[in-house]
């Protein structure tokens, strides 16, 4: 090949630290907002907190021509990588570089995933499909959802010709992500991948895997004879194989899941008034603040001086801050009300009317990249009449009616018809997977067998023999 010289004309999102600035507040709790504010009130003498609710609308008696450097209107869609390049918020603890001690404590399991995800280099395709099973994965750190529902979704959003082997390669390449097990189908999935990351050289670990692969169910029942005669081992041996299991993580999720340690803080306030559902922000969520009156008045025009300029430039980062949380504020309510309007049968009737949900329908309708919707949804809640929801909670994957694609049922809607069919069921003869696929479709809900079964899996609900025994 010779060398050449191209001449490209493109448009490219400049990053400044202030537009950083904005998308990073813009992904945390409520919170670790509060935190982000009282560091900057601490820090910011041009900064101080505002006793009224309303509009945080910078207005003090200083305008000079490098103020117009603030925009109107502060857009928050970006793309990941457009994001996390340099910045380190303020208040962190090094100026060496991003904090991420700080950024991993109040991380959620979804959020972690994502961020290996963005460190890893992956095609288009294949992280538009890493993404979804992100999205599937519950609290425990298990895919919830199975290969073929997610194949049938990934489809109706256009990646037309997509196999299921596809997906599963794409699974097999999270679950080499941290914490080891994640990702998994099934305890005995999960208990294989932590085995595999160890060293050839433990002791028993042959042993130790084909006990998980196929007698698991032995050792939940405590048969100690039938594991030491397939097995070949002594009872010394045998115990120290099940020492080694017993090591292992059967829920490798719930390090992040630290929602028994916080208090949730509704975002948004949904309730019902005479002309329909209001969706409004809860004005006791945040603090409000706005721009100190008597120093700015302090800082004289032309006037160079080093305590002129110190005061001037925490003016400026004032001003950015404002204007950063109310765009912050302007686009979760816009997100928050655009879910809420496709979920009005939620707020009416229940988990039972939920409706399928993705991140791309909402991106569509709001004009926004899927990521910065993914952003606005990560450990944002609405208080709503039936509870306190984070905003992710609304999304579910579709699986198609008894009539077809326009009939489809959100998963969420079907969980909660199965708990309710197997809450009714005669303590004496309870339902089996079979039967509830055929109740199901009598409410116009066509699944899988495997499907009802992994969904009362995911609900933590014994199958039909053990109900049995425990009625």
């Amino acid at each position: 090949m010779k060398p050449t010289l191209q001449l490209r004309v493109s448009t490219q999102l400049t990053m400044t630290p202030q537009l950083q600035q904005a998308i990073q507040l813009l992904q945390l709790s409520t919170l670790d907002l509060r935190q982000e504010i009282q560091q900057a009130l601490e820090t910011n003498p041009m900064l101080e907190l505002d006793e009224l609710y309303g509009e945080q609308a910078v207005s003090d008696p200083v305008e000079d021509d490098w103020a117009s450097e603030i925009p109107e209107e502060l857009t928050l869609d970006s793309e990941w990588s457009d994001t996390y390049q340099d910045f380190t918020p303020s208040g962190s603890g090094s100026d060496d570089g991003p904090d991420f001690e700080r950024n991993a404590a109040g991380q959620s399991l979804q959020e972690y995933l994502q961020w290996q995800l963005n460190m890893t280099d992956l095609a288009e395709r294949e992280s538009l499909i890493a993404e979804s099973l992100i999205d599937a994965i519950n609290a425990d750190g298990y895919l919830v959802s199975s290969i073929d529902e997610l194949t049938d979704g990934l489809r109706g959003q256009g990646l037309s010709g997509l196999k299921a082997s596809d997906v599963e390669r794409v699974l097999a390449c999270l679950q080499r992500f941290d914490p080891t097990g994640v990702c998994a189908r099934d305890l005995r999935e999960c208990l294989l991948l932590q085995l595999g990351t160890l060293p050839e050289s433990t002791p028993l670990l042959p042993q130790a895997k084909r006990l998980v692969r196929q007698f698991l169910e032995a050792l939940a029942g405590d048969d100690r004879k039938l594991l030491r005669r397939r097995l070949s081992l002594d009872d010394g041996q045998l115990d120290a194989v099940i020492a080694l299991i017993r090591a292992l993580d059967p829920r490798p999720g719930q390090i992040y899941d630290d929602s028994g340690n916080d208090y949730v803080i509704p975002d948004l306030l949904a309730r019902h008034t005479r002309d329909g559902w209001r969706i409004e922000l809860n004005p006791e969520a945040m603090p409000r603040l706005r721009i100190q009156p008597d120093y700015a008045a302090l800082i004289k025009r032309a006037d160079k001086s080093d305590d002129n300029t110190f005061m001037k430039n925490h003016l400026q980062e004032a001003r950015w801050l404002i204007k950063s949380l109310s765009s912050r504020n302007d686009t979760l309510l816009k997100v928050g009300r655009e879910i809420m309007a496709r979920q009005l049968d939620f707020l009416e009737r229940g988990e039972q009317a939920m409706k399928p949900l993705i991140l791309a329908d909402i991106a569509q309708k709001v004009e926004m990249h899927e990521s910065t919707i993914s952003r606005v949804t990560t450990q944002k809640f609405i208080h709503t009449p039936r509870g306190v929801f984070e905003l992710k909670y609304f999304f579910s994957s579709h699986v198609g009616g008894a009539s077809g694609e326009g009939d489809a049922h959100s998963s969420t809607a079907i969980r909660a018809r199965l708990k309710k069919l197997i809450g009714e069921e005669p303590a004496r003869k309870p339902l089996s997977d079979s039967k509830l696929v055929d109740l199901l479709a009598e409410d116009g809900i066509k699944v899988a067998r495997r499907t009802v079964a992994k969904y009362r899996e995911a609900l933590g609900i014994p199958p039909s023999s053990e109900r049995k025994r425990l009625a």
